[in-house]
């Protein structure tokens, strides 16, 4: 899992720590964002081998985040799991459109997140 670096975008703190806590000890690399703007700049800086994304967040929502990135060339190839509270079927399909390859409801299991992150990174 070296040089494997992941994204984790929500609002809530105990999640980013959670998910980040458990991810390190798989060897991945962590970094976070705590809003969509923050997000959108980090996951063009810091170019990450895939992204956790809420969708409910301040200044830009993930729908947006994940739109922006998924139909800009040089970021398309960066997988985005969806991982958020929003549980209805058209919000997950919404989610797919927007260009997740993954979506996660809240509350979740950590061995499910961590079997879709090992599917979608290279």
């Amino acid at each position: 899992m070296q040089n494997k670096k992941i994204l984790i975008v929500d609002d809530e703190n105990d999640i980013v720590d959670t998910v980040s806590f458990r991810l390190k000890q798989e060897g991945y690399e962590c970094i976070s964002a705590g809003d969509g703007i923050e997000a959108l700049k980090k996951a063009r800086t810091e170019n990450p081998s895939l992204i956790i994304l809420d969708i409910m967040l301040p200044k830009m929502n993930g729908y947006k985040v994940s739109r922006l990135l998924k139909f800009d060339e040089k970021y398309q190839h960066i997988p985005i799991i969806m991982l958020t509270a929003k549980t209805q079927d058209a919000e997950r399909v919404l989610g797919i459109e927007t260009g997740a390859d993954g979506y996660i409801t809240k509350p979740f299991d950590m061995d499910t997140l961590l079997a879709m992150i090992q599917k979608h990174i290279r």
